[in-house]
């Protein structure tokens, strides 16, 4: 009887032993590593970019134009190159054509608005991915800047109004439009900013000012602005 309660004794200690290697060897214990390794796996970088709005993008393009200086812009076309002088006075609309061009928004927009003897309107398109990526931008306005001694003339590079009516002629600064009209378009100095001209191609805005239109004046034919670039 003695003998069997050792016995006894002897399997209950084997049997705690055994639970306590199950324990020491439980594959559940990789869950410390696997969470390490969860840990060292780098976070997705925030946007270098914050989005516009009419709250910030005055303050914002006020720091941008003080960083990037440059103000000459090549735009390729279907009809071929215009090159454009931005101007320094107008800091806010050439801050703002330059940040667009980095971001690349204006590749694969249209020329969209052509009259004819007048002007061709650009930085706009009926594709969704166009839509898209001002979404990513942000929705913001610009105020004129009409004082600065800049006048619509032939070549002028000016900003159009919003399409919301607004009595401060706000700027829907994604668009441009250059006049091609000769002699100019003096009347439109008050209530459109100006902020830059064609120094080459007038000969390619003449070409897209013939294209034929619709009764809205769009291209029957589109007219892209294949990509728009920075040069010295």
């Amino acid at each position: 009887m003695r003998l069997r309660n050792i016995v006894v004794l002897l399997l209950l200690l084997w049997s705690c032993s055994e639970k306590q290697t199950s324990k020491q060897t439980n594959p559940s214990v990789l869950k410390d590593t696997s969470i390490e390794k969860v840990k060292d796996i780098p976070k997705k970088a925030a946007s270098e970019y914050p989005l516009l709005t009419d709250n910030n993008a005055m303050e914002y393009f006020l720091e941008y134009e003080k960083e990037h200086k440059e103000d000459k812009v090549r735009i390729t076309t279907d009809f071929g190159i215009i090159d454009i002088q931005l101007y320094d006075k107008t800091k806010f609309h050439r801050a703002n054509f330059i940040y667009l061009t980095k971001r690349k928004y204006f590749d694969g927009t249209q020329f969209y608005r052509v009259v004819k003897n007048f002007v061709i309107q650009g930085g706009s398109s009926d594709d969704y991915n166009i839509a898209k990526r001002r979404r990513k931008i942000g929705k913001y306005l610009l105020p004129p800047d009409t004082k600065r001694g800049y006048t619509h003339k032939r070549g002028a590079v000016s900003m159009p109004s919003s399409e919301i009516e607004n009595a401060y002629k706000l700027a829907s600064p994604f668009q441009f439009f250059i006049i091609n009209r000769i002699g100019g378009a003096d009347y439109l100095d008050k209530d459109y900013t100006v902020f830059g001209e064609v120094i080459r191609g007038m000969d390619v805005v003449d070409k897209i000012n013939a294209v034929d239109t619709d009764e809205g004046d769009w291209p029957l034919q589109s007219v892209y602005i294949r990509k728009v670039e920075i040069i010295e």
